[in-house]
């Protein structure tokens, strides 16, 4: 035990002259010296604004201290250790071949990622954005005053490392935040000694310019040692003019002597549990919350050695402020250190000013890797007379809007402010997804707290680390427990430096203190929807509209009548806009123009145009379909059913109505058309000034794409904004360098789904263009999940039939690109010059020299007709599919023919392996490949790959592709490997399928490409409960981390069923699992998805829930699980709630949990909380496979779990049969529970117990039935009740509560005992509670209270701790 001072910094000090700011003018004359001024970037990140930098002979000698001083301005991983030219073309090598005013790429390697320039330039600088998390700024009208919340300080304090009381004030101005380094320098000179780092005053690292925002008003200067703790004080330099709740008063400086009189001397007392590792390297600090404020983190910490060991107390005194009446704490960590995680066992108080002292029981984990991962708790502190606040763990879910590019990679905070204070500032971490913060995905974390109160506001960001680090939050809602309360903070804006108004940190209002109702986000999601879909209903439109519930168009026939069963291409299907106000709108026939779309009496016709009845409102809904409502008659809709015939809602059952219509504009992609292809409500594909293309681009001009239609269905997109630069796929890639070829052409796949459009690539069939998470444009293959989906508006409609095509003729190019012959086609190029400019030229030039790759291809004795594909592969990335083809493909693979080919190859890094084969196709598909060949154009260096092999179904392994690695000096970079892939199909019914399955491997090192599983050892593959085998040689992939799988399956009946997929490697034992255990292809979000991503993962066990076959033995509860180890329990799991189709009679349920680090297993307990409209459950089975393993155990349960059977007991616990150890016995609790005899004692409220021993808990249980009373916890009274447990050993405590429901809450209780018989003894344990109050208005106001043993009598020994 040791007592150490701490000097409190949440004191008022009176001003002095030491917190002035010394002047940092300067009055020196220099010679001018040349220098270079130069913006320097960072390599595929455009959220970074970029430096600039002085470059002279005097500032840097060599270019390698240019590489140090940029590595530490622009953040990378390794330092920057490349620069190149914006488009990564070039690298620079020496400072001669910088260029004045230019910029350039850093980056960490050889690869470079372009940046768009253009946005990193407009990114706003820190002093536009909003203040750190835990500063209080506030621009709206505060629903309430929150005690000690601060107006927006623009200043920020700067304490010196390791002395707290060496500190300065600075103001952030526009000239000391040009830059990170800049700032830095500015701090030198303020604080008269060199500053070259930043530290948070928890002693997280500051690396930006953008952390600091998150710095909470203060940070700690450094030079290059590490941080050093301190008590680092901000509130009494930030503190504002007025507090709310004090009177506003000006102290003289000569009356700072009775400010410092109100300061209070506190001492802390801390004991570290005596558990394994208990103990912490960490900084620990606390923070004590009163009703006037709260103090700063005040960090304790000694010169004697080391603090807070396992099974030591630590006594501390401390100085605060004058926080009135002390109601919490919160105490925390830095997570630092080797062994940074840290189990508090208590906390004492005393304020040794009052005497009053505050015992706080801890018992918890404080550790990253323990429980929930929390380093900060809070805890109430009770004082006489006062109520006190319960500890609530508030449920947080954050959802990440659906735009493109939405997620981030940052880390994010958030701090929650109620009416009784706020949380402090807490990183959200511990989702219950795999990742965070992912687009379109609603994350839930827990944040533990003492109860708020009425919340009113949060306020959320993130710190700008990483390279995607914008974010839009779409919104958060925080669900209290203790009131069962749900709070909505709606936002739906970007946290974005790039973006919006570049604020990353935003405070969030509930108003009202109510939940923003559905209604309200609906109306705000339609006006977005209506404003981006308004342009299809200009005067002058033919429209059509498509209903998703017939499959067919509306149509007017001439007799007046009107359906919606018509074909796209019927006559009487097309309308024209005649009349448009706002959203009112007249339709007419295009084909019979004197009948317009009426809504007449709730009547669909046709009647004539101009009358009242004609005027139709629209309405759009989220999902992008339109309501045609009568604009006479509010609320009568123009209605179809399933026939496609008029109908109302009363007609016919609601499910078989449709009034939703995709609305489809006629003649949108006609010649020189001018078109947006919007990629979400406000985003569009865009060409970036590096030709990429992206779908984060803004709806302006930059985003608009002209038309050129080379036939039906099949057009090109030249940018508007870059003349000569078409939209492409080509060689594995997606972007807009296309120069018009035949890689430029697109047929467009219309979506009758929701009106958007597909672009599938005429050179390469099944390829369109896709979008990846962030927005980047990709090949992909075409599917559902909207990556594929552009939705169309026209700028400008084009002409019906044009005279010519301004596209560079795609033959010729052709030609240019694949002929051996090149140097005889100069015509050709000829004809190509007047469309290229000769920057354009330039840039041909040089991709041919740098880029530029001759592929030769042998074929053997057997050749083919079939497209031919190759990838190749480097340390740095892929190029791949590139299609080997020319214009005469069938003289191409001719047997014993070489074919010579020319392909562009980038930034891959250094090749290690290629890929090829073909797709089976035309008359001749088998072939026998006898060489590949590789050489460099420029540098002439050559690969050769003898391959020797047929690609065919019917010879060799049957497989059609084939990988070789790159061999150097006789010996293959990796070897080649024969992958054994073992595919379990499930013995659920119709689990077999006659669908094509395909596989592709990913390890550390690329992936195997798609294979079709096509020859398994088995006659007929993938049939119920069969174990297929196929093999797959790949280069080595080095250790395997996921699995893709694909089921193209034609329709329903030919779902399959996958249970699992084992790897394993030629010659060795070990294997690789990847579960499924689902249908392919199955349904997510509404979109069926053909294919799935296995994953390993370590911990994973198999749970089967099996009900009962009795009548009603299901139940509509939620069922939760707890899993007891050695080393801790996992749980409550919850499974899932009966209302969801789970848990019917005669039914196995099956789950997957994670057990990591539990130990070994020795009982689970399994319950329900007695919920839903029938909750009565038979259980009839519970077993747990572990997934890696195969270790299984059955338990059998044969029971009823309900309040009506068995003693009333929601949950059952059984023993788990370990090897070589006896099963530990259930055993029979009686609880004798005495109610006290003071008037007033008795309760009608729910009672729950949980008993506690040397081996574990009970969990919570409901005292239900009383065995000797009818009427329970009467004055005086004692009722016997009994619940079963397995064995929990020597009883040390028992938690006792109740849930204060019921008329007669309060409850007065005297003691508890509990009596058990066991094998090796009885024991009968009093419990007293010295005569208490269970009262949330009597004596400490608590409803729950732990109860220690007092006394135990054993009749034969003590019971001991765990079996063995």
């Amino acid at each position: 035990m040791s007592e150490t001072p701490s000097t409190s910094f949440s004191m008022i000090y009176p001003t002095s002259s030491e917190g002035q700011l010394p002047s940092s003018r300067h009055l020196s004359v220099t010679h001018p010296v040349v220098a270079k001024r130069i913006s320097f970037y960072k390599s595929g990140d455009s959220q970074f604004g970029g430096v600039r930098v002085v470059v002279n002979p005097r500032s840097f000698k060599t270019f390698d201290a240019l590489l140090d001083n940029l590595s530490r301005k622009v953040p990378l991983p390794f330092g920057v250790r490349n620069i190149s030219t914006p488009r990564g073309r070039h690298s620079i090598t020496s400072l001669e071949d910088l260029e004045d005013g230019e910029s350039y790429l850093c980056s960490h390697g050889r690869k470079v990622q372009p940046v768009d320039l253009d946005k990193a330039r407009r990114r706003r600088r820190p002093w536009h954005s909003s203040l750190a998390i835990t500063a209080h700024a506030h621009h709206s009208p505060v629903p309430a005053a929150a005690p000690g919340m601060l107006r927006a300080p623009r200043r920020l304090v700067v304490f010196r490392n390791g002395d707290p009381k060496t500190r300065r004030v600075v103001v952030l101005t526009k000239r000391v935040t040009q830059s990170f380094e800049a700032f830095l320098r500015h701090l030198t000179e303020v604080m008269q000694r060199p500053v070259t780092r930043l530290y948070a005053t928890d002693g997280r690292k500051v690396p930006s310019l953008q952390a600091m925002i998150l710095s909470s008003g203060a940070v700690v200067a450094a030079g290059r040692e590490p941080f050093k703790p301190g008590n680092y004080d901000i509130q009494k330099y930030l503190l504002p003019a007025r507090l709310p709740g004090i009177s506003h008063r000006v102290h003289p400086k000569g009356n700072a002597r009775s400010e410092s009189r109100k300061s209070v001397n506190w001492k802390v007392s801390i004991i570290t549990s005596d558990l394994p590792n208990a103990g912490t390297s960490s900084q620990i600090y606390i923070i004590l919350y009163g009703q006037h404020r709260s103090s700063a983190p005040i960090y304790l910490y000694g010169t004697d050695g080391a603090r807070f060991q396992d099974g030591c107390e630590d006594i501390f005194t401390i100085t605060v402020g004058d926080i009135g009446t002390l109601f919490k704490i919160r105490i925390g960590h830095t997570n630092s250190g080797l062994s940074p995680s840290w189990h508090c066992k208590e906390i004492q108080l005393w304020n040794m000013n009052s005497r009053k002292q505050f015992y706080i029981p801890v018992q918890r984990w404080l550790a990253r890797d323990q429980e929930d991962g929390e380093i900060c708790r809070e805890f109430p502190v009770l004082n006489k007379g006062q109520p006190i606040f319960p500890v609530t763990i508030y449920e947080v879910h954050v959802a990440t809007g659906e735009l493109w590019n939405a997620g981030t990679v940052a880390n994010v905070y958030m701090s929650i402010y109620g009416e009784k204070g706020d949380t402090g500032s807490r990183q959200l971490f511990r989702s219950k997804t795999s990742f965070s913060f992912l687009r379109g995905q609603t994350d839930t974390f827990s944040l533990e707290a003492v109860h708020l109160g009425d919340l009113y506001k949060i306020v959320i960001g993130h710190d700008g680390l990483g390279p995607g680090n914008g974010w839009f939050l779409e919104d958060v809602v925080v669900k209290d427990p203790t009131t069962n309360r749900e709070y909505t903070f709606f936002c739906h804006r970007w946290l974005d430096q790039g973006e919006d108004d570049g604020k990353i940190v935003r405070e969030l209002y509930a108003r009202d203190y109510n939940i923003i109702s559905a209604r309200q986000k609906l109306e705000f999601n339609r006006k977005e929807t209506w404003a981006a879909e308004s342009w299809k209903f200009m005067k002058g439109n033919t429209l059509q509209f498509y209903n998703r519930l017939t499959g067919g168009f509306v149509r007017l026939h001439p007799n007046g009548t009107v359906d919606a069963v018509g074909k796209k291409t019927d006559k009487y299907g097309l309308f024209d806009v005649i009349f448009n106000k706002e959203n009112i709108c007249i339709f007419q026939s295009h084909k019979i123009r004197h009948l317009s779309l009426a809504l007449d009496n709730g009547s669909v016709a046709g009647m004539a145009s101009g009358g009242a009845s004609t005027k139709l409102r629209v309405l759009y809904q989220p999902n992008r379909c339109a309501l045609l409502e009568s604009a006479l008659v509010p609320g009568h809709m123009v209605i179809f059913d399933h026939h496609g015939k008029i109908a109302d809602e009363s007609s016919a059952g609601y499910a078989n109505l449709s009034k939703e219509f995709v609305v489809f504009v006629k003649g949108m992609f006609l010649n020189s058309a001018v078109i947006l292809l919007a990629t979400s409500l406000c985003q569009a594909l865009c060409i970036q000034p590096d030709g990429s293309c992206t779908g984060v681009g803004n709806q302006s001009e930059k985003s608009y794409w002209k038309v050129h239609k080379i036939s039906s269905g099949i057009c090109m997109f030249e940018s508007v904004k870059n003349a000569q630069m078409y939209l492409r796929i080509k060689d594995g890639q997606c972007d807009g360098t296309g120069t018009g070829d035949i890689d430029c052409h697109f047929k467009i796949k219309k979506n009758l789904e929701n009106a958007s459009i597909s672009l599938e690539s005429v050179k390469n069939p099944g390829l369109f263009v896709g979008l990846q998470s962030d927005g980047q444009a990709k090949p992909v293959i075409y599917t559902k999940n909207g990556s594929v989906f552009f939705y169309p508006q026209v700028i400008k409609f084009g002409r019906e039939d044009p005279t010519g095509i301004s596209a560079t003729p795609s033959k010729e190019e052709e030609k240019i690109r694949g002929s051996k012959k090149r140097q005889e086609t100069p015509p050709e190029s000829e004809a190509r010059g007047p469309l290229l400019s000769s920057t354009a030229k330039e840039i041909s030039e040089t991709l041919l020299s740098e880029d530029e790759w001759k592929v030769l291809v042998l074929t053997g004795n057997t050749g083919t007709q079939a497209n031919v594909t190759l990838w190749v592969y480097g340390d740095e990335g892929v190029t791949g599919p590139i299609s080997l083809s020319k214009d005469s493909s069938e003289q191409l693979f001719l047997p014993r023919q070489e074919d010579e080919f020319q392909i562009e190859i980038r930034n891959i890094g250094i090749i290690y392996k290629i890929r090829i084969g073909h797709d089976g196709t035309s008359e001749q598909p088998e072939w026998n490949l006898q060489r590949v060949t590789m050489q460099h154009i420029k540098s002439k260096k050559t690969l050769d790959f003898p391959v020797n092999v047929w690609l065919s179904r019917i010879q060799g392994d049957g497989d059609l592709v084939c990988e070789l690695p790159v061999v150097e000096g006789g010996q293959a970079i990796f070897p080649l490997v024969r992958y054994h892939v073992d595919v379990h199909t499930g013995q659920l019914k119709q689990a077999e399928t006659e669908s094509d399955v395909s596989l592709c491997l990913f390890g550390e090192r690329g992936d195997s490409g798609l294979r079709l599983l096509y020859k398994s050892n088995m006659p007929v593959k993938f049939q119920r409960g069969q174990i297929d085998t196929f093999q797959v040689e790949a280069v080595s992939l080095g250790k395997l981390q996921k699995v893709l799988l694909r089921c193209e399956a034609s329709d329903k009946s030919q779902y399959w069923y996958c249970e699992k997929v084992v790897v394993r490697e030629s010659g060795t034992t070990s294997e690789s699992t990847f579960t499924c255990e689902r249908w392919l292809p199955f349904m997510s979000q509404g979109i069926i998805h053909s294919e799935i991503e296995l994953f390993l993962q370590e911990g994973d066990w198999k749970v089967t829930v099996i009900t009962g076959d009795l009548e009603d033995a299901g139940t509509t509860a939620t069922v939760s699980l707890s899993v007891y180890g050695e080393t801790r329990c996992s749980g409550p799991i919850i499974l899932g709630s009966g209302k969801h189709q789970l848990f019917n009679s005669n039914s196995a349920d099956i789950f997957k949990i994670n057990l990591k680090d539990i130990g070994e297993i020795y009982k689970i307990r399994i319950g329900h909380d007695n919920r839903g409209k029938d909750p009565r459950w038979y259980l009839e089975e519970i077993r747990l496979e572990n997934i890696d393993t195969r270790e299984l155990f059955c338990l059998t349960v044969d029971s009823w779990i309900a309040e009506n059977e068995n003693g009333g007991d929601t949950w059952k616990e059984m023993p788990v049969v370990r090897t070589n150890k006896a099963p530990l016995p259930v055993v029979a609790y009686e609880i004798y529970v005495y109610t006290g005899r003071k008037p007033g004692a008795e309760t009608e409220s729910n009672v729950f117990i949980n008993l506690i021993g040397t081996r574990g808990d009970s969990g919570n249980r409901r005292l239900h039935q009383s065995k000797n009373n009818k009427v329970k916890f009467q004055r005086g009274q004692v009722d016997i009740f009994s619940i079963e447990a397995v064995s929990l050993g020597k009883l040390k405590k028992v938690l006792i509560s109740h849930n204060g429901i019921g008329p007669g809450n309060g409850w007065f209780l005297e003691s508890i005992v509990v009596k058990s018989e066991e094998e090796d003894g009885n024991q009968e344990v009093l419990f007293p509670c010295n005569s208490r109050w269970l009262d949330e208005y009597q004596d400490d106001g608590k409803t729950e209270r732990e109860l220690l043993a007092e006394r135990s009598f054993s009749a034969a020994g003590d019971t001991g701790s765990v079996a063995s």
